[in-house]
């Protein structure tokens, strides 16, 4: 089984980011070996080195960017499950992704977003973002509008309604799950 990160890209703390989060993990453990990441956990400094990690292979590392680098590192691809702010990804997660050299290379990202327009333009910032750090962002997203708080649980059970229907949010991220474990397998042998 595939070896996949549920990052929770957003710190807040009146966040739903979290119980999105929740949902997408019961999900993907039923097809691959998943683990939550919650950002709240890995308390970064702002990104300030002189040079990208990706070229710097002398990088000395503060003990808490090594935790975050070394956690990441052990996956074959991620699941990043973001909030809209102010028109793109939260700074935290920004800054997540800024102290990473090559660990996510050559690796799939799918992408789950939520927002007043379903997150769409941190999805296109994570687009643009991640690439830099060698990541393989999936085609499709998974799109979440604002009413994430009412439409999930505590315990990431989404309401019965959305769970139905060949296009239901339910459906969609199945679907998406699907593509990312097949893009982590192939991707494999990129890294080999």
């Amino acid at each position: 089984m595939a070896k996949i990160a549920i990052i929770v890209g957003s710190t807040r703390e009146s966040r739903v980011t979290d119980k999105l989060a929740t949902w997408v993990a019961k999900e993907a453990a039923n097809k691959a070996e998943t683990e939550v990441l919650d950002l709240r956990d890995y308390p970064l400094p702002f990104f300030d080195e002189a040079m990208p990690p990706r070229y710097n292979p002398h990088r000395e590392l503060s003990a808490d960017v090594e935790k975050w680098v070394d956690k990441i590192a052990e996956f074959e691809g991620y699941i990043i499950v973001t909030p809209e702010y102010n028109r793109s990804m939260a700074g935290v997660l920004k800054n997540a992704f800024d102290n990473l050299g090559n660990e996510i290379a050559d690796k799939p990202v799918a992408l789950v977003a939520h927002g007043s327009a379903g997150g769409a333009q941190a999805v296109a910032s994570l687009r643009i973002t991640l690439p830099g750090n060698g990541a393989v962002t999936l085609p499709d997203a998974l799109f979440f509008t604002d009413q994430v708080g009412q439409a999930i649980d505590q315990e990431g059970v989404l309401k019965a309604e959305l769970q139905e229907g060949p296009y239901s949010p339910q459906a969609s991220l199945a679907n998406l799950i699907d593509s990312l474990v097949k893009y982590s397998d192939a991707l494999k042998t990129v890294r080999a």
